[in-house]
Parts: C-alpha cells; structure tokens; sequence
C-alpha cells in the first residue's frame, strides 16, 4: 500500500511569457499561473558547468486536466518562498491516484 505524501509546502506555479521588444527580439517575463499544495524531495545533487550546484528534486502536486493553466509542465517553475524549482519533466506515475511527479531543479552558489 502506498504512503500519502504530504502536501504541506504552498508552491507559486509560473510560465515564462515572452513579449516582442521592438527590435526583433523579445523579452521574458514570468506569469503567476496559481498557487499549488505539494510535496518536495531530493533526488540528487551535483555540479554543472559553471560550478554552481544543483539539486536535483521530485515535487508532488495534484493532478490537473491536460491543457488546465493549473497543471504544470516543462519550461514552468514552482516559487517556494525565495527558492525556484525549474521544471524539466512532469510524469503521472498512477493516473488513478489524483497526482503528477514534476521532475525539476535548483541552482544554490551562484
């Protein structure tokens, strides 16, 4: 049987919004999209390039129909107080258990 995760972190969901900046270009900006309940854990760390560490992280949210703003996916990322959670991949493990894995990153040391 498997353990409910608690749920007890209260994660800003944002996407990235580009606008044109007259010159051919754009500028990104970040939209609020919502507030969601979730879970977080550390899966890995390590080290990139530039030598700023990063963690790597599972944060558990509930389920969201495909195409709702509220269901989170690649390139968003979850505020959690000061810290940002980049999002790389969003799986549903248990399509029947009401939540998705967002498979995602934090850079600390730069």
């Amino acid at each position: 049987m498997k353990r409910a995760r608690m749920m007890n972190r209260r994660l800003m969901l944002e996407a990235p919004q580009r606008t044109p900046d007259g010159a051919g270009g754009f500028v990104e900006t970040w939209v609020t999209l919502g507030s969601l309940w979730g879970a977080v854990e550390l899966r890995g760390a390590g080290r990139d390039l530039d030598q700023a560490s990063r963690l790597q992280l599972k944060v558990h949210v509930r389920t969201a129909p495909h195409g709702a703003l509220s269901r989170p996916g690649p390139e968003m990322r979850f505020l959690d107080g000061d810290r940002v959670y980049w999002i790389e991949t969003v799986h549903e493990a248990f399509p029947h258990d009401g939540t998705l894995t967002c498979f995602a990153y934090e850079e600390v040391g730069r």
